[in-house]
Parts: C-alpha cells; structure tokens; sequence
C-alpha cells in the first residue's frame, strides 16, 4: 500500500507541475494579448455538431501524450527495482 502511495504521490507532482508550467503562462499571454476576447468570439461562432475532425485529432494526441507519461513512469520505476 505505501508503494502504491509514493506511486500516487509523484504521479499527481507530475501531472500539477506540467499544468502549472503549461496553463499558467499561456493564460498570461492569452489574457494580455487579446487573444481570450478572440476566443470567445470563435466559440460563439462555432456549430455546435459533434467534434469534428480536429477534436478527433485532438482526442488521438491527447491520448499519445498520456500514454508516453504513463510509458515513462513505468519505465523510471522499473529502473529503479533493479538498483
């Protein structure tokens, strides 16, 4: 149990800090640029059907990205039961 803890533990440090590192700062540029208020217009604009062929890209990179975290977790903790 307190490895699946420590697992837990460093996953959600991971997961927090590339949030923090993507989110924040692209939030400051969109909300100084302008870009928020352009953005919002789009979505007013956009239909409302389905997700179309770019959410289903988005959908593909998303699950890639997760799927290379996971990839790398495991990898780091299998090297480290060896030492």
């Amino acid at each position: 149990m307190a490895h699946l803890m420590k697992w837990w533990s460093r996953a959600a440090a991971v997961v927090t800090g590339a949030v923090l590192a993507l989110v924040v700062p692209a939030h400051a540029w969109a909300a100084s640029n302008g870009v928020a208020d352009l953005a919002v217009e789009a979505a007013r604009r956009r239909s409302r059907g389905g997700f179309g062929v770019f959410g289903f890209f988005g959908l593909l990179c998303c699950l890639f990205v997760v799927g290379a975290v996971v990839l790398a977790i495991v990898l780091i903790s299998r090297n480290r039961k060896r030492r």
